[in-house]
């Protein structure tokens, strides 16, 4: 029952509503946080329904993020006038106070804090500070989280927080220290989802690559042991009980050992994303990233050499202060060099408290940073292009999506990911969702 917002100290199960905004990181962690909550009883607010609390898990990578993460706090607002509004995330965490002046927000919860969520919201009559938030960079505590929004494909958080300080960056004043669980708590995590119905897990976090700082393990033993999961499902005509994809591993992490791992492993996909963020030597030294685009260049090539069928993703930004026109044709020149997939690209803007604001650097005008992520998102589109004509006839295996595709005057079509990361489509089937199928590929 909807119960508005002067009422809601008056029952103990309330309507929540979630919204996400950012990496799959935060989606994992709404995820958990609205399992803990209905585990106490309250219920998922549907679609269309009025809700009694708003959750905002926000995202501030970016001066865009921060603006949109605005946009949805009005939005919701106007949606669910009568609700309690909190605010939570990235955002919350490193501008507290610029959302609680924002009309409507009742409630800004940092990092920290939101994982005190379902108690909090049981004890709303007793709270009159506005603001929760504590110092990110002290805390040891490691969250656990993973994403069963989607049945087929699960995000499951196993670091989170970054030592690493880059000029430009703002996540470890966000998310704190690096940190992680214990390699017997993410399998038996891992188990959890795969006996939940998950067919695929990706492992997610802030630099996934330093797992192990806090327990003293590595992140190569956490994949091996990942490999050796014993299994809810058994093995029908070859085909793959689960598998596993990493996400985003900073190159200097990204060892051989990790790779030669991967190419020879039972349930790891041939599919990486590696953060680049510039291919220029001079710019990388500014942004305090820890390689060169010389170990960039090698960790693709041995990538390609092992697996020649993998899918490499890679994080681009461009405009930072100090890139030069001299630079950016170097940046250009060795992104086209280079034979990856896809470029996930960032346009940079000027972030509260780093070291690049400190830094006497050239500034690129708002609008040469625009065009030049233009030229970027050009050179993916045609990498990625070329990446599926390569693998066009190849033999694959397709896990299939539950999400329905409607084309006028078509029939209903479903897609679905091969373990090399390439989407493909086939007339809507109920029964292949969550499945696997050995398929050839064609569009």
């Amino acid at each position: 029952m909807y119960l508005g917002k002067k009422q809601y100290f008056c029952t103990r199960f309330m309507k929540i509503s979630f919204t996400t905004l950012g990496c799959k990181l935060n989606f994992a962690e709404s995820s958990a946080l609205g399992k803990a909550l209905a585990e106490r009883g309250h219920e998922r607010a549907l679609r269309g329904e009025q809700a009694d609390v708003c959750v905002i898990n926000t995202c501030s990578v970016t001066d865009a993020a921060d603006h949109k993460d605005r946009q949805m706090i009005h939005r919701i607002r106007r949606q669910h006038p009568d609700a309690i509004l909190i605010v939570t995330g990235c955002y919350a965490q490193l501008k507290p106070d610029e959302i609680a002046h924002i009309e409507g927000v009742d409630y800004v919860l940092g990092q920290n804090e939101k994982f005190n969520l379902p108690e909090f919201i049981e004890h709303l009559e007793q709270e009159v500070e506005q603001i929760h938030t504590s110092a990110i960079r002290s805390i040891d505590d490691f969250h656990g989280a993973y994403s069963k929004d989607d049945r087929t494909r699960c995000f499951l958080k196993v670091q989170d927080g970054c030592n690493y300080f880059c000029s430009y960056c703002t996540i470890p004043l966000a998310r704190g220290k690096s940190r992680n669980p214990s390699i017997a708590e993410v399998v038996e995590a891992a188990t959890q989802a795969l006996r939940g119905g998950a067919k695929e897990l990706v492992l997610t976090g802030v630099n996934i690559g330093d797992f192990g700082r806090s327990t003293g393990e590595h992140f190569i033993d956490l994949l091996r042991a990942l490999d050796n999961m014993e299994t809810p499902f058994s093995q029908h005509n070859g085909l793959p009980e689960f598998r596993i994809r990493i996400s985003s591993c900073e190159p200097n992490l990204l060892s051989d050992e990790i790779i030669d791992f991967v190419a020879n492993s039972r349930h790891f996909a041939p599919h990486f994303h590696i953060p680049l963020q510039s291919g220029s030597n001079a710019v990388l030294k500014i942004m305090g990233r820890r390689y060169t685009r010389e170990l960039f260049a090698e960790r693709v090539e041995h990538i390609k050499a092992v697996m020649p069928n993998a899918f490499i993703g890679v994080d681009c930004m461009v405009g930072v202060r100090g890139e030069t026109a001299e630079c950016w044709e170097d940046y250009v020149g060795f992104i086209g060099s280079l034979p990856v997939s896809q470029l996930h690209v960032f346009t940079y803007s000027e972030r509260a408290n780093t070291r690049m604001l400190e830094m006497d650097l050239p500034v690129v005008p708002q609008k040469e940073r625009e065009r030049r992520s233009r030229q970027l998102h050009e050179i993916s589109a045609r990498k990625t292009e070329q990446f599926y004509r390569e693998h066009e006839g190849d033999e694959a295996v397709v896990l299939w999506e539950a999400k329905r595709i409607k084309k006028d005057g078509e029939t209903d079509r479903m897609e679905g990911f091969t373990e090399n990361y390439i989407k493909v489509s086939c007339p809507f089937d109920k029964q292949k969702i969550n499945t696997f199928e050995r398929i050839t590929v064609r569009f």
